[in-house]
């Protein structure tokens, strides 16, 4: 007799599903355009997930829901940072929102969605699970993007976003038909014992190759990240932060529970697939980043650059490697949140603030908000004192251990080359003549996020022990 689902452990999926019902449905009878109660109740939603994720999941190792279901530390690590960069979208959102007359329920609504499924992703544990919570997150995005339907950027971007998108979805599903067809089942752990005792089939392998392009391109990795720049640079600027941050850490989540978990036994086989996609990332990444003039699609070649610095952590195939990609990933999220953040506090109704050009004089016009721009560009690039650097210092050392010292050479020599467009910017906002001597302006709330932003990417650069034991400790 089959056992009876255990429901308390899926007690956050179950509150997020049915607060985004309630939501939705509260935001009908809402007087007015602007839903800030919408925005609060979203928030609060997702305070409550974190709590009911900690309790009940963080230091069990459980399966339930037909064996397509587990909540362990790993589950727990990705959905609380994801969680955390929602509500960080969420909070940076409104201004902008508010300005063009779009702050209304759905942005919200969608943004709760796209978290259930990627909590969905976090915690899959069969192949259907997976691909479920896959898709979910999926269709919000592509709503999202075409959030504003006043803007023929972003219809284009979001048609385009679509069709790429279900495309990899289609190639992500038959490879998972070719596992089952190898297998004879969807649960990760029969196809990882599976795997173990006849990984030499061919249909492994081609099931493999297929799986890995449909997570290549939800990390947006090359050569499947033509949609990142275009999306990055269409959407509106809330909705770009949001796809730029937790949907990355969700990415990784698929790569975790799908290759390191399932099909572990075929390391040797997806390890050289991989550190070729991560060195193709790094190239494409940085030389195309140098030549951009819009600051969104910079920050899109620089996302790119970045998965690959994710996607060398995981090469190294360790528990080391798992955790710097884990570190890396959710640091990096923090410090694009930042880096998008800057251009909604340059932005008003009618301008978007996303150019290069529009950051001339940053520091004569508000020295705070580019103070807050230095500490995220000096991130990105890897200075020591922030937590890029020790984020990238993880993934270098993780490759040496395992003896891939060539990779770990390759990835410095292109560390240092991002610092030319990093640094471009810097000396764009601190150095260039003032085109417009308007002050910004921006509410004391949107001031302290971020600066509390600014402070954890430097803080946890100090004193980055404490984020390196918990990303350990998912693997433990």
């Amino acid at each position: 007799m089959p056992m009876m689902p255990d429901f308390s452990l899926a007690m956050p999926e179950i509150w997020v599903g049915v607060m985004a019902c309630v939501i939705l449905m509260m935001d009908l009878f809402i007087p007015g355009r602007d839903r800030v109660i919408t925005m609060w109740l979203s928030l609060f939603t997702l305070a409550v997930a974190a709590w009911l994720t900690i309790r009940q999941q963080w230091g069990v190792e459980a399966v339930t829901f037909g064996e397509s279901y587990i909540a362990d530390n790993l589950a727990v690590v990705l959905k609380v940072s994801i969680y955390a960069m929602t509500a960080l979208a969420f909070l940076y959102a409104q201004r902008y929102l508010k300005q063009r007359g779009l702050l209304q329920g759905e942005f919200f609504v969608l943004g709760l969605f796209g978290v259930l499924g990627m909590m969905v992703i976090s915690s899959a544990h069969s192949l259907l699970t997976a691909y479920i919570g896959l898709e979910l997150l999926a269709l919000c995005q592509y709503a999202l993007v075409a959030y504003n339907r006043n803007s023929q950027l972003a219809g284009e971007a979001a048609m385009k976003y679509f069709v790429l998108g279900a495309l990899s979805s289609g190639i992500l599903l038959y490879g998972m038909s070719m596992i089952y067809g190898a297998t004879a089942t969807l649960e990760l752990a029969a196809i990882a014992e599976a795997a173990a005792r006849s990984g030499d089939n061919i249909l492994y392998v081609f099931g493999l190759v297929f799986m890995l392009v449909g997570v290549a391109f939800k990390f947006g990795a090359v050569p499947f990240h033509m949609w990142v720049p275009d999306v990055y640079e269409g959407a509106p600027t809330p909705v770009a932060l949001y796809i730029g941050t937790a949907p990355k850490i969700a990415a990784l989540a698929l790569f975790l529970r799908l290759l390191a978990e399932g099909l572990g036994a075929l390391q040797e086989h997806w390890q050289l697939m991989v550190a070729i996609l991560a060195v193709l990332s790094l190239i494409i990444g940085n030389l195309f980043a140098i030549v951009q003039s819009n600051f969104k699609r910079l920050l899109g070649y620089s996302t790119v650059s970045h998965i690959g610095f994710v996607l060398l952590g995981l090469v190294a195939g360790s528990e080391q490697g798992f955790g710097a990609a884990l570190f890396y990933v959710v640091t990096y999220a923090i410090t694009a949140a930042g880096a998008f953040a800057i251009i909604i506090l340059l932005s008003r109704e009618g301008f978007e603030g996303d150019r290069l050009d529009d950051l001339k004089g940053l520091f004569r016009r508000d020295g705070w908000a580019a103070l807050a721009l230095l500490l995220m560009m000096f991130s990105m690039t890897g200075i020591p004192g922030t937590v890029g650097f020790y984020a990238k210092l993880l993934v270098i050392k993780a490759l040496i251990d395992v003896g891939m010292v060539w990779l770990a050479v390759f990835a410095i020599v292109f560390a240092v080359i991002s610092a030319f467009y990093y640094l471009k910017v810097l000396k764009i906002a601190f150095f260039d003549p003032v085109e417009d001597n308007s002050a910004l302006q921006a509410s004391g709330g949107f001031r302290l996020i971020l600066t509390g932003n600014a402070l954890a990417v430097l803080l946890l650069g100090i004193f980055p022990g404490s984020l390196m034991a918990v990303c350990l400790a998912a693997f433990g």
